[in-house]
């Protein structure tokens, strides 16, 4: 068993929560509704939903490691302009305004709570609903992804596992056996089945391209992915420009041409 101590400290290198909202939508001319919502184990989260004219589809955005909500705002309203899509953002547990401490199994639950709000309470449909995950969101959704249904799923700089990460962060280290957080990418994503789309910036200096090159070789078809050329891990939309806009208003033409109210 890993001593408590060293589970905190291994949290500690994963998560880098903030309280503080930065930008509100308003301050960029976005309409919004504040979201209460309440993990399976009674942690309040802490989302806003994002309402577009004439919506065609929705997304739910899980973040990375880093910030909280407020920080996904310019991206969120590129997505929302380009798709004609509403969006939900919500913040882990322990981000933000959301109560609690995170943890992998805390992350899981808080999507599913994001994931409940848009199906049952908004009465989105899940064909028409992709979910979309950013660093280590994209072990989060991937997660949602293959235990709930979805019309389809973006990963942008995903990573294999957090065992491979350690790697990569601490090679010196032989962390691998004593690592308890998984965030194990590689073994769900075979089981995804759904369209799959994977953007990752080729000069990532956080998650290595060649690991979501890997992530995406391990998926099964319908698949793409982009390569975002000179983008780093934090700069990829706006490195990538109208050709990152392109990738995802191509996907969605493709998977969800089908009009729909929500």
């Amino acid at each position: 068993m890993l001593p408590v101590g060293l589970l905190l400290y291994e949290r500690k290198l994963i998560y880098f929560p903030t309280r503080e909202l930065e930008l509100m939508p308003g301050e960029l001319g976005l309409r919004f509704e504040d979201v209460p919502l309440v993990a399976e184990d009674g942690v309040r989260i802490h989302a806003w939903f994002l309402p577009a004219p004439k919506s065609r589809l929705t997304v739910l955005v899980s973040h990375g490691n880093g910030g909280n909500i407020s920080h996904r705002l310019p991206r969120a309203a590129l997505l929302q302009e380009a798709l004609a899509a509403d969006v939900l953002l919500y913040d882990y547990r322990g981000y933000g305004r959301s109560a609690g401490t995170p943890d992998e199994e805390g992350t899981y639950r808080d999507a599913r709570a994001a994931y409940r709000y848009l199906v049952e309470s908004r009465g989105v449909r899940p064909e028409r609903l992709m979910l979309f995950g950013e660093s280590l969101g994209s072990a989060v959704t991937l997660d949602l992804a293959v235990s709930h249904p979805c019309g389809a799923v973006v990963l942008e700089s995903p990573f294999t596992s957090i065992r491979d990460m350690a790697r990569v962060a601490l090679p010196w280290l032989p962390l691998g056996s004593f690592v308890r957080t998984r965030y194990d990418s590689l073994s769900k994503v075979e089981k995804l089945r759904v369209p799959l789309l994977v953007l990752h910036g080729d000069r990532d200096q956080i998650v290595p391209f060649a690991q979501g090159e890997r992530l995406f070789r391990a998926a099964p078809a319908p698949k793409r992915f982009f390569r975002i050329i000179g983008a780093g891990h934090n700069d990829t939309y706006l490195i990538g420009g109208q050709a990152y806009r392109r990738a995802f208003v191509d996907f969605a033409t493709d998977y969800f041409t089908e009009p729909t109210s929500r």
